[in-house]
């Protein structure tokens, strides 16, 4: 998988600069598939897409659509060999590279929504059985349900419940042919959330 450490070599001039990057990575990778109804791309437009039709704030429909781009930073997809048999940890390399740029509103949400999956395969019965193909693979390799002592740790965390709306949102943006907005219908969101040389 593609080192992402280049990343923490940017040194943008402007929020713009940030979202040009952002997007190049979704045009260059995104055509990749995770799961098996939707490219990546697809997923992030319906992830963003459900987050604004929830009512969520815009810190929150961002995290949603970059949720995953971890995945495009290490380029993990199901093209790769070895695929789904160990865990690249996309929700810390994608939260590492955009808290350079990016609130905690934004980054946390996505630094724990793989741990949102574990708590709630681990606390609601109906839970696990929605998840996609690919998603209960990497449950898998991403150390399972949480057990009990996990469980109440993680409930605790500042931003638990937006992760698992986060989650929530990942799990039913993999509809093949939904129609979305484009990548460029977000651009004024993101581009306003970034805080250069914080």
């Amino acid at each position: 998988m593609t080192d992402a450490s280049g990343w923490f070599d940017m040194r943008p001039r402007s929020a713009a600069d940030v979202v040009d990057a952002l997007f190049d990575l979704y045009l260059e990778r995104g055509g990749t598939h995770y799961d098996e109804a939707v490219t990546q791309t697809e997923h992030a437009l319906q992830a963003a897409a459900l987050a604004q039709a929830d009512g969520a704030g815009d810190a929150l429909v961002v995290a949603a659509l970059l949720h995953d781009v971890g995945h495009l930073l290490v380029d993990e997809h199901a093209g790769q060999e070895g695929f789904l048999t160990q865990d690249a940890e996309h929700e810390r390399v994608g939260a590492a590279i955009l808290d350079r740029w990016f609130p905690i509103e934004v980054t946390s949400p996505i630094a724990l929504h793989v741990p949102a999956k574990r708590y709630l395969v681990a606390t609601d019965p109906h839970y696990a059985a929605a998840l996609s193909t690919a998603s209960v693979h990497s449950l898998a390799v991403q150390g399972g349900p949480m057990n009990s002592d996990e469980a109440a740790v993680f409930a605790e965390r500042r931003f638990a419940g937006d992760a698992c709306r986060v989650r929530r949102w990942d799990d039913h943006s993999k509809v093949s042919g939904h129609p979305t907005a484009d990548l460029a219908g977000y651009r004024s969101a993101v581009e306003q959330l970034i805080r250069l040389g914080a």
